[in-house]
């Protein structure tokens, strides 16, 4: 079963984290959402609270994907996270996935993640140290996903189940959740 965390923290763009979240679940995949803030409850960016699965400090570093949501100021606490850091580094690093939407490519961007790659993001959160921003729903360069935002978040959440499962999963799912 694949194994996949999503980062959470206070301001998190609601939709983004937990769409990926339903999705990934109904896939199959064993899916922890992970809270950065120190506590479980996680309050997002439009004040829906959320109780997350472990703390950081819990988690084991063998996942499948790390899935970051968007948001603000959440994506500030993201990007502000040393051990976060440290384990997208190590993740990036052994060429496994990683996913992020919204304003959180920008975290991937910070760390270098995306030069000489293709990307996407809320208009105007990247800079310069992009290989090619796209404006398309989705991207995929590699083991690097980006996406762009709310309105995406279905097919975001449908790509990673298809780097994960296959085609013919993200088909399934696309389908049992009426999503032409």
């Amino acid at each position: 079963m694949s194994r996949v965390y999503v980062f959470l923290a206070d301001g998190f763009e609601e939709i983004e984290g937990l769409c990926a979240v339903d999705l990934l679940r109904r896939a199959g995949c064993d899916v922890i959402t992970v809270s950065i803030m120190g506590r479980r409850e996680i309050t997002g960016s439009h004040r829906i609270k959320v109780e997350a699965d472990a703390l950081f400090e819990e988690i084991d570093r063998k996942a499948d994907m790390l899935v970051l949501p968007g948001g603000m100021p959440g994506t500030n606490y993201l990007k502000s996270h040393a051990g976060l850091a440290e384990y997208l580094n190590e993740q990036y690093g052994q060429q496994g996935y990683i996913a992020a939407i919204c304003a959180a490519p920008s975290v991937f961007e910070g760390l270098g993640f995306l030069e000489g790659r293709k990307a996407t993001s809320y208009p105007g959160c990247l800079g310069e140290n992009v290989g090619c921003y796209l404006e398309e729903p989705v991207v995929t360069d590699g083991h690097v996903t980006t996406s762009r935002g709310v309105g995406t978040a279905i097919p975001f959440a449908l790509r990673l189940i298809e780097i994960l499962k296959g085609k013919d999963k993200a088909e399934e799912i696309a389908s049992s959740i009426i999503y032409d």
